[in-house]
């Protein structure tokens, strides 16, 4: 995945409601949780929860699943294990400042602002 791919992702869990949904869902496992359910947990407005789910689900983090009146809402363990593999794929792997000319402009730029 590159960087494009996952920075959605990132902006939705970059909120704290929406991060405290979706370690709720998360906990939550595979049965999921109402929208009303959610609501109790966290504590916000069920028009509030509905926003931030929505930012989540277009993000591709959680799926719904409306069954009659209800909504049912599950993580993506499948995108979620996409986006901590993104984030530990090259850990500790080292990085080389010679043949990075993005590395060296940045370099430029701090030492000419300092």
């Amino acid at each position: 995945m590159k960087e494009k791919d996952i920075a959605p992702a990132f902006a939705a869990l970059g909120h704290e409601a929406r991060l405290r949904i979706y370690r709720q869902l998360v906990k939550a496992g595979d049965g999921g949780l109402n929208i009303g359910d959610i609501g109790r947990l966290i504590g916000l407005p069920a028009s509030t929860l509905a926003h931030h789910l929505g930012a989540l689900v277009q993000a591709g983090l959680v799926h719904q699943e409306k069954n009659g009146r209800e909504v049912l809402n599950r993580a993506d363990y499948d995108v979620m294990r996409r986006v901590v593999e993104f984030m530990t794929d090259e850990c500790c792997i080292g990085v080389d400042l010679a043949d990075d000319n993005e590395t060296d402009s940045a370099r430029e730029e701090l030492s000419t602002a300092g």
